[in-house]
């Protein structure tokens, strides 16, 4: 049987029953990544004892009387709860299709999350999963001396020399949020990040705020001036500890704020017995210099995919070329779904 579940705290009870889950499932997450055309739902599957829920953004296809589905940005895919040895997929796969279908429901589109397992075999045959890059993990049930002796030899004497000149306190809203923004925006500017790395200053306060999750505001204080030279957002869910949002003043790179942030708080939740540290990979998932600089903390690599489904082929053909002006094939490598892209482009 599957429903859609809209109401937050039958919705917190559900993620509640999840043996391992993370705070890109909570609804508090969901209701501050929708836009206004965007309806979080999550969707639950139930089949004896075994319960599989996947969290997803409802949306409206404008002009049209079809819908489609997506994730919010992070890491999700389906959960499950008791499944057994003999659990088949096809059960799961027809019953989501005719949801699927009753609500016209065009496409399906959700990042998968590199640390849950099971998703890739419940969704296997139906619709693609693709793999697009790597993830970087510390593993913090590891000592924190044998996390330190993975570093890269450059980083070591980066965060020596960090720590000599700064100290990385915990901030709290009323005091420090304003620095924080400055300084992410910042940040992004200077990358040339694109529109949806830009927050309203609402979605800090508020991300910051939820009680469905631990989330923590790190600083790296400059010891000489006493000022704010590094902010990064932490969340904390389950076994999970996410390096989410982070910013760095241009004219202290050379001091590696960032890096001494993430490594007081490698420290910190090893002490608090959380087992993985998600560092994220590369912009788009590549190995660029993002991603290096995260892997000179750990060699110890998941695997970032996708997956994506076309529903209703003949409507996502109509909708594409109505809205591009050409027909593109259903099994298309570019952007997904096609029909809400300007161009046929290579980014997912």
């Amino acid at each position: 049987m599957i429903e859609a579940i809209k109401d937050k705290e039958e919705w917190k009870e559900q993620i509640a029953l999840v043996a391992h889950s993370d705070f890109y499932y909570t609804y508090d997450y969901h209701q501050l990544s929708a836009n206004d055309d965007e309806q979080p739902i999550l969707i639950k599957y139930s089949e004896g004892d075994t319960v599989i829920v996947m969290p997803m953004l409802l949306r409206d296809i404008e002009n049209s009387n079809y819908k489609d589905l997506t994730s919010v940005y992070g890491y999700a895919g389906p959960l499950v709860q008791n499944i057994g040895e003999g659990f088949s997929n096809e059960n799961f796969q027809n019953e989501l299709s005719t949801f699927f279908n009753e609500n016209n429901i065009v496409s399906v589109f959700t990042r998968l999350h590199p640390y849950m397992d099971h998703q890739e075999m419940i969704l296997s045959g139906y619709g693609t999963v693709a793999t697009h890059g790597k993830v970087v993990n510390i593993d913090l049930t590891d000592t924190i001396e044998n996390q330190r002796a993975k570093f890269n030899r450059r980083l070591k004497t980066y965060l020596n020399k960090s720590r000599r000149s700064c100290t990385v306190i915990e901030g709290n809203i009323d005091d420090h949020l304003d620095a924080f923004i400055n300084l992410y925006h910042e940040n992004m500017k200077r990358v040339d990040a694109k529109d949806i790395y830009f927050f309203s200053d609402e979605y800090y306060r508020e991300i910051l705020s939820s009680n469905e999750y631990e989330s923590e505001l790190s600083l790296c204080i400059f010891n000489e001036t006493q000022e704010i030279i590094g902010a990064s957002m932490f969340m904390k869910k389950g076994d999970i500890v996410q390096y989410h949002l982070s910013g760095l003043s241009e004219d202290h790179f050379e001091l590696n704020p960032i890096k001494l942030i993430i490594d007081e708080m490698r420290i910190k939740s090893t002490e608090e017995g959380y087992k993985y540290f998600n560092l994220g990979g590369g912009l788009g998932s590549r190995e660029d210099s993002l991603f290096k600089f995260k892997s000179g903390f750990s060699k110890d690599f998941r695997e970032f995919k996708t997956w994506k489904h076309i529903v209703n082929e003949e409507a996502y053909k109509a909708l594409t070329k109505e809205r591009l002006g050409e027909v593109v094939e259903t099994d298309d490598t570019g952007f997904f779904p096609a029909y809400r892209s300007k161009k046929i482009t290579t980014e997912v």
